[in-house]
């Protein structure tokens, strides 16, 4: 069948496209590189017609225009699903709120209990032979959006890459109400925050040495686990896999160098499995119909039962700080909001549960203030505001230039010795007289 007649019947202008919009409504923006960019416009350009438009998405590559006037706040709310730079600068303005999830949940919350959503707006790759527009390196919660959602508008970006997949990375032009075109240079990109440094360096060769042939790889955002996927690439490790959240540079770096095949997979055999993408141009690229990568919804990349399928399985990923009862906090500086839960647990949870699998907790043991004041990420306590991302009962491996440890089975002044071996040497003799008043610490480990 010939899709080319209701492409014409439903293509429309981005003006056009968002009059279907009210004051109250609850808009989808997507998710990431699909956020969409002509149709935000158009409706910045309705400021002054609407109020209380809620609008719904996560992890913006590029600032929004609704978000342009300085009076925004009172037309436009922006609620998000996992935060970055752009949306911090949001909340100080009151303009934007935190959804907190358990990433592997979200379809979930929205055709259980969000149920509906008045408009989905979101970018999409060029429609196939067969009526599709792929969702690119987006599929997440796609579908789940697109199943609840009353009125479908697609944004069409020739530079959207074709992710396969499966299942749930794409919608079919029946489903869609209007299509927009734009002209856009690129999709959004997100780098790897520099080159790694030292601290990263040491980092990531502690947590190497523990990866055996044929793992199954898992990396976080960030310049430790970009580190770590550098120095992956460069080893003579073989027979790798992957099944992560979140797709990133370093996982092509590792495959180019002909480290990833797949081929000791439990489930998904030869493909790398992923729920959303953010790199660089080489990353698109690269995952652009490339039939080795594996596209999916989030409830299937995530789902515990899914990771801990898969042997030797490798959790990476990055903590804000670490207190000394073992909690993890990944999400904020205290009341100040930084990311979103994202999938950590997920994957720490069903790190542990694989055969031969470990996950790796990890960061730099100092950070420097604007002040230039150099303070601990172990920290005796979290502070007030903090949010507990990992629970002391989860953390399998700490790491930090300083060392790494195991903190399963240990009782409370085991796990705060071990916890204290891996700070910064400069505040050891603090972090144990706080230990001592909190009565997690013995005389005998002086």
């Amino acid at each position: 069948m010939d899709f080319t007649q209701e492409y014409k019947e439903k293509l429309v202008s981005a003006d056009e496209a968002v009059k279907i919009i009210k004051s109250g409504d609850w808009v989808d923006y997507g998710w990431c590189t699909g956020t969409p960019d002509v149709l935000d416009q158009a409706l910045a350009r309705r400021t002054d017609e609407l109020t209380d438009v809620k609008l719904r998405g996560g992890i913006l590559l590029k600032p929004l225009a609704v978000f342009e006037r300085e009076d925004a706040g009172e037309h436009f709310c922006w609620n998000s699903w996992h935060m970055g730079g752009l949306e911090r600068k949001l909340i100080n303005r009151g303009c934007a709120y935190y959804a907190p999830i358990r990433y592997s949940e979200l379809p979930r919350y929205y055709r259980e209990h969000i149920k509906h959503d008045n408009v989905a707006m979101f970018q999409v790759a060029p429609m196939d032979a067969h009526g599709y527009f792929n969702f690119g390196p987006n599929a997440s919660h796609m579908m789940a959006m697109c199943e609840t959602a009353d009125h479908i508008i697609v944004e069409v970006n020739e530079n959207m890459p074709r992710c396969l997949g499966g299942f749930e990375e794409g919608i079919h032009i029946s489903k869609v109400e209007y299509i927009v075109e734009g002209n856009h240079p690129a999709i959004g990109e997100l780098g790897g925050g520099g080159a790694a440094t030292e601290v990263d360096q040491a980092v990531a060769k502690l947590i190497v040495e523990e990866i055996p042939n044929g793992a199954c790889l898992q990396l976080g955002i960030g310049g430790m686990p970009n580190a770590v996927g550098s120095m992956i690439a460069e080893s003579d490790l073989k027979d790798l896999g992957v099944h992560t959240e979140m797709y990133v540079d370093a996982f092509v770096d590792i495959a180019r160098a002909g480290k990833i095949n797949g081929s000791q997979k439990n489930i998904d055999r030869y493909r790398q499995t992923y729920a959303f993408g953010a790199g660089t141009k080489k990353m698109y690229d690269y995952m652009n119909e490339n039939p080795e990568l594996m596209s999916a919804p989030v409830d299937y990349t995530n789902d515990i039962r899914q990771i801990s399928a898969l042997d030797n399985f490798i959790s990476i990923n990055n903590a804000v700080d670490v207190d000394l009862f073992g909690q993890v906090n990944a999400e904020s500086a205290g009341l100040k909001h930084i990311s979103g839960a994202g999938g950590q647990l997920d994957f720490v949870l069903g790190a542990y549960l694989s055969k031969g699998g470990k996950s790796f907790i990890c960061c730099s043991s100092t950070f420097t203030t604007r002040d230039g004041e150099l303070k601990s990420r172990i920290v005796p306590t979290l502070a007030p505001g903090s949010i507990v991302t990992d629970t002391r009962s989860n953390i399998h491996y700490l790491v930090t230039e300083y060392g790494k440890v195991c903190l399963k089975g240990m009782s409370a002044w085991e796990r705060t010795e071990a916890i204290i071996s891996v700070a910064h040497p400069k505040f050891r003799d603090e972090l144990i007289k706080e230990a001592e008043k909190m009565n997690i610490w013995r005389r005998s480990n002086k």
